[in-house]
Order: C-alpha cells, then structure tokens, then sequence
C-alpha cells in the first residue's frame, strides 16, 4: 500500500482538444519528485468524465512508457456502467497500477445500497484473476451518489482481498472518522485539511487536489507525522491549510492550470474541456500575488 501524498494529477489537452502526452508526463516526473508517493490520473481533478475510455487507457500506456512505475498509479476507472468500469479496470490491472480508484455507478440516484453492494460485487468478479487492489471513492457532493460507511464496512469484511482503501472527499471530518474504524482499510482524506487528525488514527496520507502545485509542502508534513514530530506538523500545517483554503475560493481546476501555464511556460496547461472554462485574467493575477507573496510561491 502507497504511504504518503497522492497527486490527482491535472490533465493537459493541446487546443484541439487531446491530451497532452508529453507534458503529462512531464508533470507526473515532476510529482514524483518533489515528494509525491503517487499519483491518480483521471479523478475529479484530472476532469476525468471529459475523458474517454480509450483516451484514459492511451494516456496510462504513455505515462508507463515514459518511466513512470505503475506501482505508483492509482487510475480513476469509475464509470456510469459495469462494462466500461471492468474494461478499464482492467487495463490498469494488467499495466501494473497498485490500484484502480472507483466513483459508485453516479447516474441513477436514490438506489438502494443493496445495489451498490451489487455493482462492486460485480466489478470483483469481472476482475477475477488480477487480484485486483479496489479504492472506493466518495465524493457524494460531486457525484450525487454516496457509499455509506455501512455499505463500505460491508463491502471490506466480504471482500479484504479486493477491497483496499477508500478516498473519502466529502469533506465532512465525522464520515472519515467513521471510516478510519473499518478495520484494516485504508482511509484517505481528499484534502489535506484534516491529514494530521487522519494519520493519527491510521491513515497513510492524503489525496490533495493542491498537491499539484504544493507538493513539497504537504508531502513535509505527512512526514513529520509518521516521524512522531507532531508539534513540528502542525506549524508547517498552517500555511498549507491557508493554501488549500485559499484555492477553494476559486474554480480549484481553471485556477491550478492557470497557474501552471504562467509557471511553466506551457501554454496548453490552460486548455480545459467544456464545461469548464478559463478564469479571466484578473482572477489568476490575484491568486497568483497572493501565493507570492504570501506563501513564496514562483509564479
């Protein structure tokens, strides 16, 4: 099991809309080393459901093309139906991913959990074979559906073998908490806000949107807290909460890849697919003078 921070890593598209292999690949590198433990392509940051199946599959060959070890990857594979989420499952499966990240079938609403329980059933068994390593992902304001901990909790005791982990984005400190009592699964915060409280009873780490762009920073303090060196965590801490915070009062996704076509000179990172659409200009040159000055940022 991966320790530490994880990046969903954004995706870049060239102007006509593909994705931007090389400097993908570059970013994943890049992740990597500045403290990242590993990444997790096509989540919600990665603007996963604007990506096709086949272009997620093309994307992963390149980043393992390209020297990434998929021992560190952790693909976004869940879609609306079963077919498509074993499909891709697969893929990762078979590349070496040291898991596959899955959302709850998010289209119809007010299933009942028996049918989640089915769905995962499922995806276990078109699986058969490839031992597979499942995260779970709930992330019920985004996706509309939920997976309740009792279901979670369920799903762990019938299958400990394919049943691994979970990000929990719901952003409410309470559901995590109840989580982290599931015995032997690993539970990752999608944020970086409540990490030291999570590793205290068991976490590993976290699964932070701003890893993109304060990796080091965060990744310090996942450190210190495996250290012990919990007073030293909570001051460097604080002003990676400010950071997050900050972020979260703009479009989190526009913003970052602003941000990083000023920081690299890449002009394609400010390229997002419908339905997104760029911060103007005078958005991104605050946020860009705060983190400056502020936090000593190099944009």
């Amino acid at each position: 099991m991966l320790r530490g921070l994880i990046a969903p890593i954004l995706t870049p598209f060239k102007s006509h809309f593909e994705i931007d292999q090389p400097l993908y690949n570059q970013l994943a590198h890049q992740l990597l080393e500045r403290g990242c433990a590993g990444l997790a392509p096509f989540g919600t940051t990665g603007e996963a459901l604007s990506v096709s199946l086949p272009e997620r599959k093309q994307a992963l060959d390149g980043l393992v093309a390209d020297g990434i070890d998929p021992a560190v990857l952790v693909p976004g594979t869940g879609l609306t139906n079963l077919p498509d989420t074993i499909a891709l499952s697969r893929h990762a499966l078979e590349l070496g991913c040291a898991g596959v990240m899955v959302l709850p079938p998010f289209y119809y609403k007010g299933v009942a959990e028996q049918g989640l329980y089915d769905y995962f059933t499922g995806l276990i068994a078109g699986l058969d074979g490839l031992h597979p390593k499942i995260w779970l992902y709930h992330i019920p304001q985004v996706a509309g559906v939920g997976l309740p901990v009792g279901l979670v909790a369920r799903l762990r005791a019938d299958f400990p073998e394919a049943i691994v982990a979970i990000k929990d984005s719901s952003g409410d400190w309470a559901n995590t908490e109840a989580l982290l009592g599931i015995d032997g699964l690993a539970v990752w915060p999608g944020a970086e806000l409540p990490v030291i409280e999570a590793i205290r009873l068991g976490a590993p780490g976290c699964i932070s949107a701003t890893a993109n762009l304060n990796t080091a920073e965060i990744a310090e303090v996942i450190r210190l807290c495996h250290a012990g060196e919990w007073d030293q965590a909570e001051q460097r801490h604080q002003p990676v909460r400010e950071v997050r915070l900050l972020f979260q009062d703009y479009a989190p996704i526009p913003a970052q890849k602003a941000l990083l076509a000023r920081m690299t000179g890449q002009a394609n990172w400010n390229n997002l697919r419908p339905p997104f659409l760029p911060l103007d200009e005078e958005k991104i040159a605050s946020l860009a003078s705060k983190l400056t000055t502020d936090y000593g940022f190099a944009i």
